[in-house]
């Protein structure tokens, strides 16, 4: 294992912080060259016109710069660590959701317009995902059907479960905590790709809480787990050096989607999925936002926002884009403190 030589092994969290270093430098040093081959075919963002006019600037920058950071962080964890069924299925959660956000980069390139898929089908790829990833971590990884709360409170989800077979080989479909995981995953990974709307802002969020869900792991004394966190941070790092403000490349779907999976997943393997929801606080405001934007517009015909998501909001009260997502860093970070800090009341 190349890691052995990179990263001793007898130091793990060297392990971790060379990962870091070693994802940003693969994602940071591809960027350029698929910036080229975008622009050259002529792939672009598509804008959405009832969007912040000063936004429509942007149209037609290069996007799917998310398919050199789900690369990036494979290749990373090929070097660093051996694969356990943890990792594999993290992985495996992240790339295919990965695939149904290029699916939907494709078709909103392909048609010009600012949507992609019908949420009817992202809905369904979101629902097969979560599923199968579900009884991968139970039946495979041997995760409990059971949510934790701080200070030691514990449901078990596992009380309505079909069991097929018998023995070691059995297998279980526990259908309440198979239900959680899929609202989870998928409320996450829409949470994340909602807050994808500026430059650099769902980078450096994305940072903070995958940084914070490596510590998670680390503690947790999942390795290979917290590596695979460290190499989703160290992707930001080297993708936010192509997307701070005035953005080179867009993530789109395919870098959104599939962050915002890769954090539940690591929240369902190290069984912080509560606690991944404070971590996460800023994208659960970003979503919030909009679902309350879309009742009260529906039921009262009245806008709570000026416009959401909610960081769309602050532009238009006429602060800058930059002003907006350094403060969303700023609570993004915060509330990867606290989440970490209530980690602890798990133990």
């Amino acid at each position: 294992m190349l890691g052995m030589w990179i990263g001793n092994p007898a130091y793990p969290t060297y392990q971790v912080f060379i990962t870091i270093l070693i994802s940003a430098l693969i994602t940071g040093l591809l960027m350029p060259l698929f910036i080229r081959i975008m622009k050259s075919g002529g792939i672009g963002q598509q804008i959405r016109a009832d969007g912040p006019q000063r936004h429509l600037i942007k149209q037609g920058t290069p996007t799917m710069g998310g398919l050199v950071m789900l690369l990036s962080v494979l290749i990373t964890c090929i070097i660093m660590v051996p694969w356990t069924p943890d990792l594999v299925c993290g992985m495996v959660a992240m790339l295919v959701t990965g695939s149904l956000g290029l699916l939907d980069d494709i078709e909103s390139v392909a048609h010009k317009r600012s949507l992609g898929l019908t949420p009817s089908q992202k809905m369904i790829g979101l629902i097969a995902i979560s599923v199968a990833f579900c009884l991968l971590a139970v039946n495979w990884v041997g995760v409990p059907p059971t949510i934790r709360f701080p200070g030691g409170f514990t449901i078990d989800l596992g009380v309505l479960s079909t069991v097929i077979g018998e023995g070691p080989h059995a297998f279980r479909i526990p259908w309440l905590y198979m239900l959680f995981v899929f609202l989870l995953m998928a409320g996450l990974s829409n949470a994340v790709n909602l807050t994808d709307g500026l430059d650099g802002l769902a980078g450096g969020t994305v940072l903070s809480a995958m940084l914070g869900m490596g510590m998670v792991a680390f503690k947790y004394g999942e390795l290979p787990l917290a590596v695979f966190a460290a190499s989703i941070a160290g992707a930001c790092v080297g993708f936010l050096w192509h997307n701070c403000f005035p953005a080179s490349i867009f993530m789109g779907d395919t870098g959104s989607l599939a962050l915002g999976a890769a954090f539940a997943a690591c929240a369902v393997l190290t069984k912080t999925e509560v606690t991944s929801l404070v971590m996460g606080g800023l994208f659960v405001v970003e979503a919030l936002s909009v679902m309350i934007q879309v009742i009260s517009f529906k039921t009262t015909g009245k806008r709570v926002f000026l416009m959401s998501p909610i960081h769309h909001h602050f532009e238009k009260l006429g602060w800058s884009e930059n002003k907006v997502v350094i403060r969303f860093w700023i609570i993004s970070a915060a509330f990867v403190a606290l989440g970490f800090a209530l980690y602890f009341q798990l133990r």
